[in-house]
């Protein structure tokens, strides 16, 4: 009896680590979002979570024919990541690069703004009901085990996840410091005014970045649409808000911190759920990212900076 007992524990236990290591790489890959523009211009990005949305409902949308046109699924993930990138470019262009100039205030007004006029924009396109993905639309072997010992079973698109995830972020860390836009973002981020002055074009380094962590961001709006089948127009709003604690409990401008960080609330949040309450799982993870904070305010990979003239 005490054997069963102690087995139903472990793979209880084993289960929760898979499902937490795989919601903390989605939290990962909207963290370096905010974490990327921050680093580049010192902005909060809080409209990143509704790109995240856009991904998932462009997705959605281009497999199930709600434009008029089906897609095959490889092709409306690669449709949408793009647009989402676009759409960071845009959101640069359009709301913050006018305020480059302007305190920093106005900008984090402006990026709430935008944020809430996405969310209402989304509304109106596809409405307030949750959509799911059509069973058809989804590659079958996607809800197939992949692994499974004992009770403890590794669905095919957690392995998937995971390795996107893994994928995108060996990939992101290559772009940062080994290509010249990499060493450009390095530059901006130490001293945006000695940049400029060495050549760099700020504008243009800027907008790449916001390409680069929108099309992160819509990647994983993507991956979580297909995980819990759910994709709704405030889901971007929950799922920015941890990922802004991801990136400030692993250090906010940090690349490394930012995924750190989402590994750490994924398994705070999956783990409290399962073995406190689901009630208080997400108070459990943002209570890790406090006693953190309390310890080390800068975050786990952070480090204090001056603000430059």
């Amino acid at each position: 009896m005490m054997l069963n007992t102690l087995f139903d524990q472990s793979s209880l236990f084993l289960q929760q680590l898979v499902n937490g290591v795989t919601l903390g790489s989605i939290y990962a890959l909207i963290a370096v979002g905010y974490t990327m523009v921050y680093g580049v211009i010192q902005l909060i990005n809080f409209a990143h979570g509704e790109i995240y949305m856009l991904g998932a409902f462009l997705s959605f949308s281009l497999v199930t024919g709600f434009f008029g046109i089906g897609l095959p699924f490889g092709l409306a993930v690669v449709i949408a990541v793009i647009f989402c990138a676009l759409a960071g470019v845009l959101l640069d262009v359009v709301a913050y690069r006018p305020l480059r100039r302007a305190p920093r205030l106005a900008a984090l007004i402006t990026a709430i703004g935008m944020s809430i006029f996405l969310q209402n924009l989304a509304l109106l396109i596809w409405g307030a009901q949750i959509k799911s993905f059509p069973r058809e639309v989804i590659p079958a072997f996607f809800s197939a085990p992949a692994l499974q010992f004992g009770d403890v079973v590794i669905s095919w698109l957690q392995v998937v996840i995971l390795a996107t995830a893994v994928s995108l972020m060996v990939i992101l860390q290559l772009i940062v410091h080994y290509t010249r836009i990499g060493r450009a973002m390095r530059a901006i981020a130490q001293d945006k005014t000695a940049a400029a002055l060495m050549g760099v074009n700020v504008d243009r380094v800027v907008s790449y970045t916001f390409a680069l962590g929108s099309g992160l961001g819509g990647v994983a709006g993507i991956l979580v649409g297909l995980y819990y089948n759910a994709v709704y127009p405030t889901m971007g709003y929950f799922a920015g808000i941890k990922a802004f604690a991801a990136a400030v409990l692993g250090g906010i401008g940090s690349i490394p911190g930012a995924i750190l960080g989402g590994g750490i609330l994924g398994l705070a949040e999956v783990f409290g759920g399962g073995y406190i309450s689901s009630s208080y799982s997400d108070g459990i993870a943002y209570a890790v990212m406090i006693l953190v904070i309390l310890v080390k305010p800068t975050g786990l990979f952070g480090r204090f900076a001056k603000d430059k003239a």
